[in-house]
């Protein structure tokens, strides 16, 4: 993409469009015998995409691509991407169906796959996949490049105008600890519980432009900040942006990254329901005229985040103007009372009300049960149950 200042970014998020979400899930490539990650992802994807073996573009004539499956920089991660969809009952009819064709193909190469925040016992560091621009990355980062071992669950919403896609942005800043709490999925790393509901982001700080975002005041903000990472040469495109919420120009979306990636396909449905819901009711209080917040300081929502990830959704979260403490799950289901009215109206009533279930299990809470009762291998085995509902009879 070339340089965007603030009109071009403008009219990315003025084209009209649905108010449509999507998704990107990552997830672990396994040895199917003895659970630990698989660096065999370029194996999977030609499995999948039907080159029998053969690399992309060996020069053999090739089926048509199938635009689902992609692979990203650990060489054990692979990626589901969505298309742009109506609403969470869309994405997880998708989800299961792409999640069921992958772990056909995986299957005839010896491989499992689950979807968590992190491993529960694998190496801190994998093996990179080829690629110029992860290329640049390991030589920038080295050992802490190798460490991202780590599988999130991104989502996508199309907000437009470009006004109100200003607005929700910085709204939604201000619910990323929320949304970090309820998706916590990752307590389990290196064969020991952390104490932490997730891990995740913690890995994710060894690389820069890592947590909450800053507040936006324009879209020139934006353009001026990208120009700035250009010029100095730390970050020369969008792409690398990697904040937990980000403006994504290519898409014309924003894209909340600080979900965990969820075990079952109805979890993943009831995290995409509560983003797509929580855009919807903050852009719809922006048309209406509803005086808009400041965006709160960063720092205080870095607060809310450590309570998140350290304590999920068991903790407490402080109110951004008085610093009052509400229990976490008592916020959580607020949050979800207050944009049930958006979640029914996209048709997602039913997803949302699962949303309900997390904040009161979430994986985090899960995960730590099975580990603590039944230890590591059956923790790994019930990840890898809950991929799919056609393999095991439920999601």
């Amino acid at each position: 993409m070339s340089p965007l200042d603030g009109d071009s970014i403008r009219a990315i998020f003025d084209a009209p469009t649905p108010l449509t979400v999507g998704i990107e899930e990552e997830l672990m490539l396994l040895d199917a015998e003895t659970l630990d990650l698989a660096p065999r992802a370029r194996e999977l994807l030609a499995r999948v995409q039907g080159w029998a073996g053969a690399e992309p573009g060996a020069g053999a004539a090739q089926p048509p691509r199938d635009g689902r499956f992609k692979l990203e920089m650990p060489a054990a991660q692979f990626e589901i991407a969505s298309p742009a969809m109506k609403n969470a009952a869309e994405a997880a009819d998708f989800l299961r169906t792409a999640r069921a064709d992958l772990a056909q193909a995986a299957e005839e190469e010896g491989l499992s796959l689950a979807a968590a925040g992190v491993h529960p016992f694998a190496d801190e560091e994998g093996e990179l996949n080829a690629g110029e621009r992860y290329k640049r990355v390991c030589g920038e980062y080295g050992a802490f490049a190798r460490r991202q071992l780590v599988f999130g669950l991104q989502v996508h919403v199309a907000i437009r105008p470009a006004s109100t896609a200003l607005a929700v942005y910085n709204g939604l800043r201000n619910h990323l600890p929320e949304l970090l709490a309820l998706a916590a999925n990752a307590p389990i790393y290196r064969g020991r519980d952390t104490g932490l509901a997730t891990i995740r982001p913690k890995l994710c700080e060894l690389l820069p432009r890592q947590g909450v975002p800053p507040a936006l005041g324009s879209w020139d903000e934006y353009a001026q900040a990208l120009a700035w990472g250009r010029t100095a040469g730390t970050f020369a495109e969008p792409a690398i942006w990697w904040w937990e919420l980000r403006p994504h120009p290519s898409f014309g979306t924003l894209e909340v990254r600080v979900p965990d990636a969820q075990r079952t396909v109805e979890e993943a449905a009831a995290v995409v329901a509560l983003v797509h819901a929580l855009a919807a009711h903050l852009a719809e209080h922006h048309e209406a005229g509803e005086p808009t917040p400041a965006p709160a300081p960063t720092w205080r929502i870095q607060e809310n985040r450590w309570q998140a990830l350290r304590h999920g959704t068991n903790g407490t979260l402080a109110d951004l103007e008085t610093g009052a403490p509400t229990s976490t799950k008592e916020r959580l289901h607020a949050l979800l009372e207050t944009i049930a009215p958006a979640a029914a109206a996209q048709g997602s009533a039913d997803h949302l009300r699962k949303a309900h279930a997390l904040a009161d299990a979430s994986g985090a809470a899960q995960q730590r049960e099975r580990f603590e009762g039944e230890g590591l291998r059956h923790l790994v085995e019930w990840l890898t149950s809950g991929f799919t509902s056609a393999r095991n009879g439920h999601s």
